[in-house]
């Protein structure tokens, strides 16, 4: 390989390496007491809808209260008394720790590997489908239950296949933990709250206009009506909405890292719109506009540009309410340049999954001005001059994550002409409030320390905690506005102690999404199991144990015992196995692997499917190809 290739793809790496996770998870959903801790914030606070979630983010639900968290393809819900981290989140792994609690886990698609860990063991989905875990208090049980779909339970070195009608329940820690299967129980009041939860994403899911991998698609045909508009295509406009609302009025601004100043609208439809896709105003009303439903949509913390920044609006326009900020939303037309470190090719990715109406080309000479200049002539923007568009707020309200719309203060036409530039972020550097999203200090309900420090087993290495906000507060302050590279955030976490016993090989990636022939999967425990293509489940994890278990094995019916995981075995003769019915034993798995490309692709749970005509999944659900819109010159601006 020629050296000039050689040295190309070696910076190309050094690049990604610098880009942020390309997806979040998302609170959709709260009722009673549920608290939540950012990463690196010591202090709880209330949850709020709407607040999006990355790595070291951690939830709490007091007695009798319920939450639900979305991340591409999955649902992930918690029941009362649970404590919730997620441990890593990005388009590769889900993976979260459950330290105590109940939690229900619903994956219509798999996008990524999805890993649950636990004090007593670790379970990675391995077919699409409805599983709950429930960890006890005090560490000593955890049992998983298997709804429909398929997955693999890891405690102590061994990896045992479940499936759909199986409950596995695991009693004690390392070498002293033992388990069981038993046959799936009834549902309780919980498991029918979540059956409703799922009625309710299956009547909004596949509306055909998004990409089923955005995070909050679903809430859209709830909250809105879809129209198609000339020049702009398909465009969705929300229900009932007061006169002279506008996008990103409603909600507040928090600080997330490694994203920098993130919207979190108030709205319960408040997710995709204002994180995905563009906001157009025609005749009369806002609409919004998302991008291909063939390009996998990246997640961006808030499509807007901003303008007057630092303490210059004040001055320059002449609201006379000192330092204050100001913004408004992105139009279809318009490129998004982030305030975070990131490739050419993320920026590139960010836009083109973000917007039907620009190409990679225009986009690159966009973002190449704006590294040459540092800021954006606003004559650019299309919703620069729409009525009420603008909205500015005292310095002190965006930093304390105060509700814009207490606090928004107007601007005039006639003062709008001052503006000259905009910019990716205000010069305003974050304080602890702005990562909780409140004032600190209250008391809420949270977990004993303690509780989210207990070991727990991993079948793969989570990354280190991120360190302390306080630690980084200082270097923030030096450019404000702009959060530190995601690559210096995990170098500085890389020596804090781990938080897992890892047990096992990292799950595969995800295979490529090969939709299967079965008809309607029901969700009931003895529903006959539909045919299926081979392909579309995930290859056994072959695995070479040396020490795996000293522990004999229980003693079971041959033809009753299910078919193992291969490996090549040294020592493991005399683990017991568990005793089950024949029935339940699953069937080997026999596929065929090719190289994939390095984003995994997903699995799609068959219940959730849209009919189609082949195998393979249509364009929409693959992730990793993105189009790329044919090169012109920029359209003109149209209102």
């Amino acid at each position: 390989m020629p050296r000039l290739l050689i040295a190309a793809l070696a910076l190309a790496g050094i690049l990604a390496a610098q880009d942020p996770p390309s997806e979040a998870g998302r609170i959709s959903y709260t009722s009673g007491t549920v608290s939540f801790e950012p990463a690196g914030v010591n202090d709880w606070a209330p949850a709020t809808v709407n607040r999006p979630l990355t790595m070291g983010d951690q939830l709490y639900t007091d007695s009798g209260a319920r939450a639900e968290v979305n991340v591409p393809g999955t649902a992930l819900r918690l029941g009362d008394r649970t404590a919730f981290e997620f441990l890593n989140l990005d388009n590769r792994n889900t993976q979260v720790r459950l330290s105590e609690g109940t939690l229900d886990v619903r994956v219509r698609m798999l996008y990524s590997n999805v890993e649950i860990d636990t004090p007593n063991l670790a379970f990675t989905v391995t077919e699409p489908g409805e599983f709950r875990l429930d960890a006890a208090p005090d560490g000593s049980r955890t049992t998983v239950t298997v709804r429909d779909g398929a997955g693999q339970m890891t405690e102590n070195g061994a990896t045992v296949p479940l499936t759909m009608g199986k409950q596995a329940v695991v009693v004690g820690q390392g070498q002293a933990a033992q388990y069981k299967i038993n046959p799936v129980p009834g549902y309780d009041s919980f498991d029918r709250w979540a059956m409703s939860r799922n009625h309710i994403e299956d009547r909004y899911a596949y509306s055909g206009q998004v990409s089923p991998q955005m995070v909050g698609y679903t809430d859209l045909g709830q909250y809105g009506t879809w129209r198609t508009v000339p020049d702009y295509g398909e465009m969705w406009v929300p229900n009932s909405v007061p006169s002279g609302w506008a996008p990103y009025h409603v909600g507040h601004w928090a600080w997330i890292e490694p994203w920098g100043w993130t919207w979190v609208d108030a709205a319960p439809w408040g997710f995709a719109p204002f994180h995905y896709g563009r906001w157009a105003y025609i005749n009369g009303y806002w609409g919004w506009c998302p991008g291909p439903v063939a390009v996998t949509p990246v997640y961006a913390p808030a499509l807007v540009a901003w303008v007057g920044l630092g303490g210059g609006l004040g001055v320059s326009i002449g609201l006379g309410a000192g330092p204050v900020a100001a913004w408004f939303p992105l139009g279809p037309r318009d490129v998004y340049i982030p305030p975070f470190t990131a490739s050419a090719a993320f920026v590139a990715n960010i836009n083109l999954g973000g917007s039907r109406m620009i190409n990679r080309v225009y986009v690159e000479n966009v973002y190449r001005g704006y590294q040459r200049t540092g800021s954006i002539p606003i004559g650019t923007y299309m919703n620069r001059s729409v009525p009420g568009a603008i909205v500015a707020v005292p310095r002190n309200a965006l930093v304390g994550a105060r509700p814009v719309q207490q606090v928004a203060m107007r601007i005039r036409a006639d003062r709008i002409g001052a503006i000259r530039s905009v910019e990716p972020a205000p010069r305003i550097a974050p304080q602890v409030a702005s990562v909780l999203g409140r004032a600190p200090g209250g008391n809420v309900a949270h977990p004993a320390a303690a509780l989210m420090s207990r070991p727990i087993v991993a079948r793969t290495a989570p990354p280190p905690r991120p360190e302390p906000f306080a630690q980084r507060q200082a270097l923030l302050a030096r450019n404000p506005g702009h959060p530190l590279p995601a690559a210096s955030l995990h170098e500085a976490a890389a020596g804090r102690a781990p938080i897992a016993r890892v047990l096992g090989e990292p799950a595969r990636p995800v295979a490529r999404p090969v939709e299967t022939q079965a008809a309607h999967r029901s969700a009931r425990p003895n529903a006959a199991r539909p045919v299926e293509h081979a392909a579309a489940r995930p290859q056994p994890v072959h695995r070479t144990e040396s020490h795996a278990a000293a522990r004999p094995r229980p003693v079971e019916h041959a033809a009753a015992r299910p078919q193992p995981v291969r490996r090549a075995e040294s020592h493991t003769a005399s683990r017991p196995r568990p005793v089950e019915h024949a029935a339940a034993r699953p069937q080997p798995v026999h596929r065929t692997e090719s190289h994939t490309a390095s984003r995994p692709r997903p699995v799609e749970h068959a219940q959730a499917r849209p009919p189609v005509a082949s195998h393979r999944a249509p364009a929409a659900h693959r992730p990793v190809e993105r189009q790329k819109p044919e090169e012109h010159p920029r359209p003109p601006e149209r209102h």
